[in-house]
């Protein structure tokens, strides 16, 4: 088994092909760039010096939200993606969040789970895919 992979703070251009690739692959690179991009916080995990899972996570005040967290479908089911999700939820309590947030596909709201979120309000769709807000206090 080899040892978990790097991560390291990205710019935000970095994080599109991978968000693109692996959530919206049907739809225009555009679409996965996201509005307040520049005031976010981005990470890489690289494995072999290869982008294979991205997060970006915009804290404001004492709230954080992480956006676009996309593993590579080669790189998934490794720990990958729990490392760094726990590396974001450090860095959300680093940076003066209490409660962190996501938006989650809801075929991977047990996956979210795992880290303490906890599902909250109604689904929603974003076009044809199914999505529940899931959230934890730090």
């Amino acid at each position: 088994m080899s040892a978990l992979p790097a991560i390291w703070a990205i710019a935000p251009s970095h994080t599109y092909l991978l968000r693109h690739e692996v959530l919206w692959p049907d739809m225009p690179l555009d679409y996965v760039k996201l509005e307040n991009d520049a005031e976010g916080y981005h990470y890489g995990t690289f494995q072999d010096d290869q982008l294979v899972a991205v997060i970006s996570l915009f804290v404001e005040g004492e709230e954080a939200r992480f956006r676009k967290f996309a593993t590579d479908p080669a790189y998934q089911r490794q720990g990958i993606g729990s490392a760094l999700l726990h590396y974001v939820l450090a860095e959300a309590r680093r940076l003066g969040a209490r409660r962190l947030w996501c938006d989650a596909r809801q075929d991977s709201a047990a996956f979210y789970a795992r880290f303490g979120m906890h599902p909250e309000g109604e689904v929603f769709y974003k076009g044809p895919i199914a999505y529940v807000r899931m959230a934890r206090d730090l």
